[in-house]
């Protein structure tokens, strides 16, 4: 409290360096942190004042952010910003833009990044790769380049790299970085996250580690035995001499969980829907955990058994077997004017074998937005009526209705099928004559929204419903969808992506068939997070209108968004400008589409109503207020809207000046701005998305069970419940027996310096399953790094162990002195009498309470290798 005594102006860094460069990252967060700090210690101090504790003359403590920001200026300096914001108090000279986009590690699987590799070399970019160690880097350039890559290796970054090379170079980054402006690219070697990863290595890998891949302290992690705590991190202990690294859990009320890394595999990461929120930890000790699982193994079970009836009920009815394509299914597939792409014409072709079997079809054909999903089920839907039967077209919105009526009536005109809509933009009279049309045969296609289940809606001949963006229905709807449509082919269309490892555990269940490639013709949508500047959405939208494009513009506050599209009008002067929201009745929203699809409209003023499906080749500018009050998956699906011709795209997320973003807002929009590509909803570890997923294609009521134990834990659980349900023996798993004894176990820092590098080594080990495996990765690890240290091999013998001892039925091994016991509920003198003649004078068995095999270790003996004699040759 006496500083200012001793010093008359407050010292800052700045006195401390020499002609400093300063860089400011994100300068407008730093001001908006400052000012609060400022706030907040200006009332501490006007209580020490009032109190007397200190001198009205002695508190000025600090230099506030105007004069911090003079002397930026006064030394110069670089300020980054992820989104454009104004600052009046720092003063720039230059601006510039540089697109980037965060590019997946390839952690050790070249395989991975051959995949990854060849579309940057064959669009003439120059990439840097980081191997990790020298060793690794030439012996990774020496693979490339039999692979048919111009690779070389620089023992430090060189000053240019040359269009189509790819320089190899020893090192680590925590991610990698694609600058598309400039052609150039460099990929790393750390596993930064592994979720995004296309190419996967065909050997047996524990799925549960792929969720720990980029895992730090502070985030919540699943251990299957103890429940849901917080990852501190990773600690070296030392016990009585013998040295292994252990994974710190922190659990309910601060009780702490040493897990040895030998059993990385009994933890996945927590995520749930809500994951984003205050999570309830586990309490360890208590049987809390215990009851939860058993809940959820219980719900999963009685899933697995509903899903199974369902296959079999399916396999058992009779459907009607289409014929096989006709000369005018054909005629009609040449028409359309694109070229397909090999997803399409995969998942068209699964789609038809399907439907000529003498079974209802029940597929889901998952696709990000503007992968070309329509198309295929336009095909499924003329080969239906092209088999004499009638295509019922099921939509959750009446602006996605009238869409697809548009579609059909222009995709189908040539050939005579009749098409009919139905939803809340007819009048009682047509509708009336369509349910008249639907009961006599006469309507081959019809199109419409929750007023198809209408018990008054008949049909003559249905052989097909096809239902789009199945989640956006109530649970109430799809009952009713149950009841309607027995015995009829179902296909389901689902813009949101279904994670893979519950796609797996479906996988015979339901029959899924997947979209990523985008179309040829399609290219990425430029997109830009800034504050809401009327005169840069101003010039963004007179550049639409100028090449003879069009806009949407997004205010989503019915209240007030004629006042919205009054003030575009100024700013955007001759622009013929119209609203659009879920107030208006039929006909003036069936008008307003009409006329956006005739391009009599430039600009149209709207709510989220146009979030699904819509389809309006020709705009191709977006511009979204508020874009930080929406959700990820929203943002996502809206900025679907455009790009969905060959032209270039532009998208506006716009927030609210000198707003204060949050983190889950700032984190939502720098996504939102990085994925910019078609089908990058599949291809990036989103997990906003994916988790909606998952609880689409479950259902609501499993949603609850998926956030008491995390994702990770409810697949294995409805995986194991599957199996059962099969009746299938399931094979004993590592992750059953775990092993703790005396035996150095760790990798040492002299070993693998780089500590993320040292994790994804742990969770390789984690990983073995197989003695192939083990050879494997001793194999990798001894050519990135060198001979493996003692302590290393020894993880590699725990994990050998773990696997042949689950086989047998132990459970658990610990050490007690001199003995390590062997905890099995199948152990019984007969089995044992073998055993017992060849190592009697060690063995021991103990067949109350908890049974166990005591094993006696005599000195200078390791008792991991007399554990694994002991277990190899136990039956």
């Amino acid at each position: 409290k006496y500083l200012r005594l001793r010093y008359s102006t407050p010292g800052t860094v700045f006195e401390y360096c020499d002609a400093p460069i300063i860089m400011l990252s994100e300068p407008s967060a730093i001001r908006d942190n400052v000012r609060a700090l400022e706030f907040r210690f200006g009332e501490e101090c006007r209580g020490l004042l009032e109190e007397g504790v200190l001198a009205p003359q002695l508190t000025g403590f600090y230099e506030d952010m105007t004069h911090i920001l003079r002397l930026c200026e006064k030394h110069g300096g670089i300020a980054c910003e992820n989104f454009t914001r104004t600052m009046p108090e720092l003063h720039i000279a230059e601006t510039v833009s540089a697109p980037a986009h965060a590019l997946s590690a390839w952690g050790g699987e070249v395989a991975t990044l051959k995949e990854d590799l060849r579309p940057l070399v064959n669009q003439d970019y120059a990439v840097a790769v980081l191997a990790g160690t020298p060793r690794a880097a030439a012996a990774l350039a020496k693979d490339l380049t039999a692979d048919g890559f111009n690779a070389a290796v620089f023992e430090k970054a060189p000053d240019d790299v040359p269009k189509g090379l790819v320089a190899v170079m020893a090192g680590h980054l925590s991610a990698g970085v694609e600058y598309p402006f400039a052609r150039f690219a460099v990929i790393t070697s750390r596993k930064h996250n592994q979720e995004s990863e296309k190419g996967k290595p065909k050997k047996a890998k524990n799925k549960g580690l792929s969720s720990l891949s980029d895992i730090k302290a502070g985030d919540y992690v699943v251990h299957q035995n103890h429940g849901i705590g917080v990852y501190v991190g990773i600690q070296r202990l030392d016990l009585q001499g013998v040295v292994k690294d252990y994974i710190k859990i922190s659990y309910e009320k601060g009780d702490t969980l040493y897990v040895p890394v030998t059993q990385l595999d009994v933890i996945s990461r927590y995520t749930a829907p809500g994951a984003g929120e205050k999570v309830k930890l586990s309490k360890l000790g208590g049987d809390a955990w215990v009851k939860t699982k058993s809940r959820v193994r219980k719900a999963t079970q009685e899933m697995a058994k509903e899903l199974i009836e369902l296959y079999a009920k399916r396999e058992r009815a009779q459907g009607f077997p289409f014929p096989e394509d006709g000369d005018w299914q054909r005629d009609f597939e040449t028409r359309f004017e694109y070229d397909e792409t090999q997803d399409q014409l995969t998942s068209t072709a699964e789609i038809k074998k399907d439907m000529e079997r003498p079974h209802p079809m029940d597929r889901l054909l998952c696709g990000d937005v503007g992968v070309g999903k329509t198309e295929v089920a336009l095909r499924a839907a003329f080969k239906c009526v092209m088999g004499g039967k009638q295509c019922a077209i099921l939509v959750p919105t009446t602006i996605l209705a009238w869409q697809h009526y548009n579609t059909l009536l222009s995709r189908m005109e040539a050939f005579p099928v009749k098409i009919a809509l139905l939803s809340r933009y007819r009048t009682a009279k047509q509708k009336a004559e369509t349910i008249k049309q639907l009961a006599n045969g006469t309507v081959d296609v019809v199109v419409g929204t929750h007023s198809l289940l209408q018990k008054s809606v008949k049909f003559n001949n249905l052989g097909l419903v096809i239902i789009d963006e199945e989640q956006r229905f109530g649970v109430k709807h799809k009952e009713r969808l149950k009841e309607t449509f027995i015995g009829v082919d179902m296909l389901t269309l689902s813009a949101t992506p279904i994670p893979r490892t519950l796609n797996m555990a479906l996988s015979g269940l339901r029959d899924m068939s997947t979209i990523e490639e985008p179309p040829i013709e399609r290219r990425p949508i430029e997109t830009y997070v800034l504050e809401h500047d009327e005169m840069i959405i101003a010039e963004a939208l007179k550049k639409e209108l100028a090449r003879g494009g069009q806009a949407y513009y997004i205010h989503n506050r019915i209240d007030t968004i004629d006042a919205s599209a009054e003030r575009l009008g100024k700013l955007v002067e001759g622009a013929r400008i119209a609203t659009a929201h879920g107030r208006m009745n039929e006909e003036e929203l069936s008008s307003v589409w009409q006329k956006l699809l005739d391009g009599d409209i430039d600009i149209l003023v709207c709510t989220t109503l146009i979030e699904t499906g819509v389809d309006v080749r020709n705009c191709n500018t977006l511009v979204i207020e508020d874009a930080d009050k929406m959700g990820l998956a929203q943002l996502y699906q809206i900025r679907g809207r455009v790009g969905r011709s060959g032209r270039k795209a532009y998208a506006y997320f716009t927030f609210k000046r000198d707003r204060v973003l949050t983190d889950i807002a700032s984190k939502r929009l720098s996504a939102i701005r990085e994925f910019t590509s078609f089908g990058s909803g599949f291809r990036i570890a989103m997990r906003d998305l994916q988790i909606r997923g998952a609880g689409s294609l479950l259902g609501q009521s499993q949603h609850g069970h998926m956030e008491s134990v995390g994702y990770d834990m409810y697949v294995k659980l409805l995986n194991q419940a599957i199996a059962e349900e099969k009746g299938e023996v399931r094979a004993p798993d590592k992750s059953d027996c775990l092993l703790d004894i005396a035996v150095d176990a760790y990798i040492p820092e002299n070993y693998i310096a780089d500590a993320a590098a040292r994790i994804e080594a742990y969770k390789r080990i984690a990983a073995i399953q197989t003695a192939d495996d083990a050879d494997d990765v001793r194999d990798e690890l001894t050519d990135r790094y060198g001979d493996l240290p003692k302590s290393a091999e020894g993880l590699i013998d725990i994990s050998l162990v773990r696997i042949v001892a689950a086989q047998r039925g132990i459970y658990e091994i610990t050490q007690k002195k001199d003995a390590v016991l062997l905890y099995s509920d199948k152990l019984d003198i007969e089995s044992l009498k073998p055993l017992l003649k060849d190592m009697g004078r060690r063995l021991m068995l103990n067949a109350s309470g908890k049974p166990y095999l005591s094993v006696r270790i005599f000195n200078g003996e390791a008792p991991l290798t007399v554990v694994r004699d002991v277990v190899e040759k136990m039956k």
